[in-house]
């Protein structure tokens, strides 16, 4: 049996998009892992939103009251409060130490909003948590830290 030439053409289209060799073949946005980037990022298109939580939000400044707590705890705990006191801590472009990730050292957009990212390079509200419920709140704000800190969400105050 033989193919005609535009037979051929289309098998080795098929093939090379299958392979990803094409920009046809290329991921997709959505396909992608969104990593943080900082509150930096956000001012640009969201500068309204930035100023107010800056003014007046205490996770804007949340690295500051655990570097006054850390003459008191072991390395190990002062590195264990930058899960809540830090963007990202732990995951792909998080925060690693004051040093190496100034921009990430508070808790800031993306601890609510999620990874970036995707959403700096798209403008796609698609490509972050827009809607962010008490469960978002829940991973640093649980029970236990509720008592000992007096949380009031600011999440239905307007924390933006």
């Amino acid at each position: 049996m033989r193919f005609s030439t535009t037979s051929r053409h289309l098998v080795f289209a098929i093939i090379l998009v299958s392979l990803g060799l094409t920009g046809f073949g290329a991921p997709r946005a959505a396909d992608q892992k969104a990593v943080y980037v900082g509150t930096d990022a956000c001012k640009g298109c969201h500068e309204a939103q930035v100023d107010r939580f800056m003014a007046s939000s205490k996770k804007a400044n949340s690295y500051s009251s655990i570097q006054k707590m850390q003459k008191k705890l072991t390395p190990a705990e002062f590195q264990g409060c930058f899960k809540c006191h830090t963007t990202g801590f732990g995951e792909p472009g998080g925060f690693t130490s004051a040093e190496k990730t100034p921009d990430l050292k508070n808790a800031g957009c993306e601890v609510c909003h999620g990874p970036g990212s995707l959403h700096a390079d798209s403008g796609d509200p698609a490509d972050l948590t827009v809607k962010v419920t008490l469960q978002v709140c829940s991973t640093c704000h649980d029970s236990e830290r509720i008592a000992a800190f007096g949380f009031k969400p600011i999440l239905f105050a307007g924390a933006h």
